[in-house]
């Protein structure tokens, strides 16, 4: 007779008591019923304290998970927070929210920083009805389609050019979903972050674990390990190469030669399937590009890899697609907000890391990813398709032309149609369905 194995889900206990029972099958290989009557019985706390944190068993950290949310801080610190390989979460969307009422996050809390900011929001609040009406004239509504979808994609879209003019100040939130061990390691890096914003978060979201696990938080603070974390932070957390790539360029370790062995995984693998992780030990790839500050956002979402966090800056120029996206008034209109608003940045006299606060999102920043073949593969598959962000999507256009020249044995299912109005954007939405 086949032997049945036995699974058991439980969830309803806090995160520590979870990790000490899951950490008791290491030393005990009884039922996880009977590890479950031991926690009732003496408690995760001693436990935590001792094995977790005072013996250093951090694998303990990886069973119990939290939920963290944060509110009310800038885009550049909802960045911070997410670059992190394994970040689990949600971010407030510019592409679906009017960010019109959000607070800004002015770092000098100065008149002049806050006109600044004002005045892209103005133009933002000013205009945005204007464009609503404008893409609607450029892609009317068809027989069929519904009213609701069709309004909400147009709405959509206008919330895509537009939010090329807000500023990374502008405050978001953001929810992030972490174990303990992850959770006491990512903090340690945002307390050592070059913007103070970023720094007080790392400590209040620490100080907030502290309270609420106080066994699985209480960590000993290291001089030369703060020390080493601080001057790495301070001198490599963006990138800002003196030189940089516009169009995407590939870089790549992966031989043809040793794909040929994979050849019938690489072009029999059907559409919205993956590749196998471990086709990752043949290379990487490496592509250098500029992208909008909005759009290097979605692209930030995919962590199979690095991604590097790039420093916003006027050095790279606005994105010509949001301006060609405009009437033509406002798109004069536009025009000299940039330059107006890129002058009085300049005015401000503040560091480059904190002059970010104050520089809209449809700027263009140096990027590079390097991912193994598989998240490659999947990134440019996923991100190729209509309902993605136009700027993104073009870039990726480039990307799959890059691969194809460099890696042809690689096969791609890709939607590389110019066309990018897709009505079934007013569809992806989370509504309260009908009783």
């Amino acid at each position: 007779m086949t032997h049945e194995p036995l699974v058991i889900i439980e969830d309803s206990l806090p995160p520590e008591s979870i990790a000490m029972v899951a950490a008791l099958y290491s030393r005990d290989p009884k039922s996880v019923t009977e590890h479950l009557k031991k926690v009732a019985e003496v408690g995760a706390d001693k436990f935590m304290a001792n094995y977790y944190v005072g013996y250093g068993h951090a694998s303990i950290g990886d069973c119990g998970s939290t939920s963290i949310f944060v509110e009310q801080i800038s885009m550049l610190a909802a960045k911070a927070i997410q670059d992190w390989s394994l970040y689990s979460g949600q971010e407030a969307s510019t592409r679906y929210i009017d960010f019109s009422s959000q607070p800004m996050i002015d770092p000098t809390d100065s008149d002049a920083g806050k006109a600044i900011q004002e005045k892209w929001r103005a133009f933002y609040v000013t205009y945005l009805p204007r464009i609503q009406e404008h893409v609607a004239s450029l892609y009317p509504r068809r027989d069929g389609e519904d009213e609701k979808v069709y309004a909400k994609a147009v709405k959509a879209r206008a919330f895509d050019i537009m939010r090329g003019f807000l500023p990374a100040g502008a405050a978001t939130l953001v929810a992030w979903h972490t174990n303990l061990r992850q959770a006491a390691d990512k903090t340690q890096l945002l307390r050592h972050h070059p913007l103070p914003e970023i720094r007080a978060i790392g400590e209040n979201v620490l100080t907030a674990l502290q309270t609420r696990y106080p066994n699985s938080f209480s960590h000993q603070r290291f001089e030369n390990t703060e020390n080493y974390i601080e001057s790495y932070s301070a001198a490599f957390t963006y990138l800002d190469p003196e030189a940089h790539p516009e169009k995407p360029v590939l870089t790549t370790t992966i031989q043809n030669g040793d794909l040929e062995a994979y050849s019938d995984l690489l072009q029999n693998r059907p559409m919205k399937t993956g590749l196998p992780t471990f086709l990752n030990e043949l290379g990487q790839c490496t592509f250098e590009f500029l992208l909008d500050f909005g759009s290097f956002r979605d692209l930030q979402r995919h962590r199979n890899g690095v991604c590097r966090m790039p420093l916003l800056s006027t050095r790279w120029g606005f994105h010509p697609w949001y301006l060609a996206q405009l009437p033509e008034d406002v798109r004069a209109a536009a025009e000299t907000l940039l330059a107006e608003q890129s002058a009085a940045i300049a005015a401000l006299n503040l560091s480059p890391e904190v002059q970010q606060y104050f520089i809209a999102m449809g700027y263009r920043v140096p990027c590079r990813v390097t991912y193994g073949l598989m998240p490659t593969v999947y990134t440019i598959e996923l991100r190729s398709g209509k309902m993605v962000h136009p700027t993104l999507r073009s870039l990726v256009h480039d990307m799959v032309r890059e691969m194809q020249a460099k890696l042809p044995l690689v096969k791609l299912h890709v939607d590389m149609d110019l066309d990018d109005w897709d009505v079934r954007r007013g569809t992806h939405d989370i509504i309260k369905k009908d009783a």
